[in-house]
């Protein structure tokens, strides 16, 4: 009798802490725990604790799917560097999913998935039945218009009055979920390791302060 696949998802892209585990396919828990800061300290604990929960151990793992953005720039790094540490030390395949397929996981094609990017801009992406477009960063105001596309994401009703009447769907599944069904279904080929996707730059600013003089 083959063993039972168990598959962990899990996202800290935006202001939340979120996770998925599967088994054999099959949804046994999905957590979305909100909040602004803490995701570093709080990941890992809630992991655990929903593995114990469901009576197994980090070995019982056969593959660990992470979002990888767009998002928090600090909150992908959190989670893709737990995911990539977990795989290499675990033996299993980490596969890195962006949040915008995540997001257009099971909906009907064609469809456009915008979330909001914050400052009056949005994080975009079209799908269609023969592929996806490239993800997107732009201005609500110059999302161009995309006739026959129904828009998931939390600037869905926004984009509307941009682009004209266009249907609002619901995503098919939790943040989370998806991503751990999409690295399910991806486990059994090889991937790159997961890389942040940014699609803006780090919010930090250089120095102010002259640099140090360096004495002879």
């Amino acid at each position: 009798m083959p063993a039972e696949r168990w598959i962990l998802g899990f996202d800290t892209s935006a202001a939340h802490c979120a996770a998925a585990l599967l088994c054999d396919g099959a949804e046994v828990e999905t957590r979305i725990d909100e909040m602004a800061r803490g995701q570093a300290e709080h990941l890992m604990p809630m992991l655990e604790a929903m593995l114990a929960r469901a009576g197994i151990g980090w070995h019982d793992l056969c593959a660990i799917g992470v979002g990888i953005g767009p998002g928090n720039f600090t909150g992908v790094r959190i989670s893709v560097a737990a995911a990539r540490g977990l795989a290499l030390s675990l033996g299993v395949p980490a596969i890195g999913v962006s949040t915008l397929e995540a997001l257009a996981l099971d909906a009907p094609r064609p469809v456009t998935v915008i979330e909001d990017a914050r400052r009056g801009e949005v994080y975009w992406q079209s799908f269609t039945r023969e592929g996806a477009g490239m993800p997107r960063l732009d201005a609500l105001e110059a999302l161009p218009a995309l006739p026959g596309h129904a828009l998931i994401g939390s600037l869905a009703e926004a984009g509307c009055a941009q682009t004209g009447a266009l249907q609002v769907l619901a995503p098919a599944h939790p943040l989370p979920r998806a991503i751990a069904l999409s690295a399910a279904v991806r486990a059994g080929t090889p991937q790159p390791r997961p890389a942040p996707l940014y699609l803006r730059s780090a919010d930090a600013a250089p120095p102010s302060d002259p640099p140090p003089v360096i004495l002879d």
